[in-house]
């Protein structure tokens, strides 16, 4: 993929998913950037043999979008524009929620 498909494919849905779990009243300068990170850790995750990609294989879309919107329904919580919620309320509402293809 394309470096410049990169928000596109992998941090906008994580986003949309993130803010719509959490019950984001707002969106906020913080909850933004908590993207990037999780979309770092899942490229590392998904390296071998110590070579690391800079994005995510398409392959691991899915938990890099599950991990993206985590960390975006965290952050809202953080910042108080989302209800309280533990990390794995959060990661379970973002669980459940997520598109399963058939």
């Amino acid at each position: 993929m394309p470096v410049a498909r990169a928000n596109n494919v992998l941090r906008l849905p994580g986003r949309r998913a993130g803010r719509g779990v959490c019950r984001a009243s707002q969106v906020t300068d913080r909850m933004m950037p908590a993207a990037a990170p999780a979309v770092g850790e899942c490229a590392v995750r998904a390296g071998a043999d110590e070579a690391t990609p800079l994005l995510p294989s398409l392959v691991g879309m899915r938990d890099a979008a599950r991990e993206i919107a985590l960390a975006v329904a965290k952050a809202a919580v953080e910042v108080g524009v989302a209800p309280e919620a533990t990390e794995a309320e959060l990661r379970a509402a973002v669980s459940a929620t997520q598109w399963t293809p058939r």
